[in-house]
């Protein structure tokens, strides 16, 4: 419910805090004076456009503050999903508007249009002479039935949205695979000699363009190298004057002189080591040397599979990695190609089976319905003869249309206020004070089965007086005992019926102000007599104290 409103530099407005209560809250006040102002306020803290003539005149900008008191939602996650905190059964929503920006938070935290959007449809439901009701739009009246009906087919409703995006989701899926089974022959005729080109080629290895390259620089210079190796051999072991002779003289001399100095002997000992590895070294050059062959066919074999790679390079990227790369990704798409034709029909019998499913349980949830819906009309028929439409007819019509997010039944309210005239779709409803009726009997009815706690009525009882006031007064006290009811009246007796009373009075002297008062006792009395006698005089008096006894 909501529990405060504060408004400052709004409209005519220059600071306002009205605190609302549970049962009926009643604003009334002379025409013009403002009254429409608070509701139209409460209405824009949850609204995405607001205009910035809302800023009272001379000021900056303007600020609306509402307070609610949640008891019924759990909104623990969305709170925590979008970074607000958690004030308990409280909720401080706020609107702050300027000449350039419209910020508007919850607990202090900014927060988008969407999230705005669903707490209203949470907390409050908003009824009006100069907007539409949600109640005329068609679009909602299928939720409106099932939400009454919730505990009886609710469940198999459930079922069927859960199939339903399954079933969607299949049909995108063929619609996917139609989409790649519809390549023409020459688009896969390429991709496979794409893929026969490169799978021909029997690449080694990412790398094996550059392992080549370096083997056909040994074989393109054999000669040379064997050359360069043999000569370095027979330097360091020839049969006269090489490195190893010398060394061996120099080992013998080591060898004596260790034997007068043992602290030679380690130098003798490394020395040794020196001339063991020196034949090692020897021994590798000349097995690399013998060993090294002038192979001409592996050189023109290497330089063939070298233009090879290069050209696979230059037609499927700059290395043998993006050829692999581009390999991988044409034969995926082929098999995808080759995929979603066998997976069409595959994807066809499961629609099928799916859609069979889906029918059989929106058949069950239709005839729910309309059940419900014969149910439904006989009580909002009756509430509406209570209202003083004793004429009136109403009918929840229910026809069959495309399978859809909740079954194949399209719902709609049809009226007739006049025994003259045909059932009509509740949006051509012209009279307001018919239509006022007619959205209060079908929120009495509705009201029983929702989470909603606030309900606003803005100058529902217009076109009504006699009978049919006390009926909506009536009816109001009752709603009242299940929701917190807000409503602007221009009627005495509905005023009298009410828990707290909002007197809205315009004041023009420097400067156009509105101002609103708690009435009670006295006040309350002469508030109720004006209504009633359009001046305060004995008589009035006395009547609006009859009302209030």
């Amino acid at each position: 419910m909501i529990k405060q409103l504060k408004l400052k530099n709004y409209i005519l407005i220059d600071e306002l805090c009205a605190n609302f209560d549970n049962g009926l809250n009643i604003i009334t006040g002379e025409t013009g004076a403002g009254k429409s102002i608070i509701l139209n306020a409460i209405d824009l803290v949850f609204s995405a456009r607001v205009s910035k003539d809302v800023i009272k005149t001379g000021c900056d900008k303007a600020s609306i503050e509402i307070t609610l008191e949640n008891t019924k939602h759990d909104l623990s996650q969305l709170f925590e999903e979008n970074g607000i905190d958690n004030l308990g059964s409280e909720i401080i929503i706020t609107k702050e508007i300027t000449q350039s920006s419209v910020r508007s938070r919850i607990n202090g935290t900014l927060v988008n249009q969407e999230l705005l959007k669903n707490l209203r449809a949470l907390f409050v439901d908003i009824h009006s002479q100069h907007q539409t009701y949600t109640f005329l739009q068609p679009q909602y009246h299928i939720n409106l039935l099932d939400s009454y009906a919730k505990d009886v087919y609710g469940e198999i409703l459930d079922t069927y949205k859960d199939k339903f995006k399954l079933y969607e989701n299949l049909k995108l899926q063929l619609q996917e695979a139609k989409n790649s089974a519809n390549a023409t022959e020459s688009q896969i005729d390429f991709l496979k000699f794409q893929i026969n080109e490169i799978e021909e080629a029997n690449i080694k290895s990412e790398t094996e363009d550059d392992e080549l390259s370096k083997e056909l620089e040994i074989l393109e210079n054999a000669e040379k190298l064997k050359e360069l190796t043999g000569n370095a051999y027979w330097t360091i072991n020839g049969d006269d004057g090489s490195i190893l002779e010398a060394m061996t003289k120099i080992k013998i001399d080591l060898s004596k002189a260790s034997n007068y100095d043992s602290s030679l002997e380690d130098i003798n000992s490394k020395y040794l080591d020196v001339i063991e590895n020196l034949k090692d070294i020897s021994s590798e050059l000349r097995d690399y040397s013998q060993n090294l062959d002038n192979d001409t066919q592996r050189l023109n074999d290497i330089q063939e599979r070298l233009f090879l790679l290069d050209k696979l390079k230059r037609k499927y990227g700059g290395t043998l990695e993006d050829v692999i790369k581009n390999y991988n990704e044409f034969s995926n798409e082929l098999s995808q190609i080759e995929y979603s034709t066998q997976n069409i029909e595959n994807l066809e019998k499961e629609i099928n089976i799916q859609k069979t499913e889906l029918e059989q349980l929106a058949q069950q949830i239709s005839e729910h319905r309309k059940n419900y819906a014969q149910v439904l009309s006989v009580l909002i028929q009756d509430k509406l003869a209570v209202l003083e439409l004793p004429k009136a007819r109403f009918q929840i019509q229910i026809t069959q249309k495309e399978l859809s997010n909740n079954g194949f039944d399209s719902v709609e309210f049809m009226i007739s206020t006049n025994v003259s005239e045909d059932l009509k779709p509740l949006a051509k409803v012209a009279s307001g004070g018919e239509i006022s009726r007619v959205m209060l009997a079908i929120k009495a009815i509705f009201a029983q089965n929702d989470n909603i706690d606030t309900v606003i009525f803005d100058e529902i009882d217009t076109g009504i007086s006699g009978k049919a006031t006390q009926s909506v007064a009536d009816e109001m006290v009752e709603l009242s005992k299940s929701h917190q009811i807000i409503v602007i009246t221009h009627q005495a007796i509905i005023a009298s019926k009410s828990d707290k009373h909002f007197y809205v009075r315009k004041s023009q002297q420097d400067q156009t102000k509105v101002e609103v008062y708690v009435l009670t006792g006295d006040n309350k009395i002469k508030a109720i007599a004006e209504l009633a006698g359009g001046t305060i005089n004995e008589q009035s008096i006395e009547f609006a104290k009859s009302l209030l006894s």
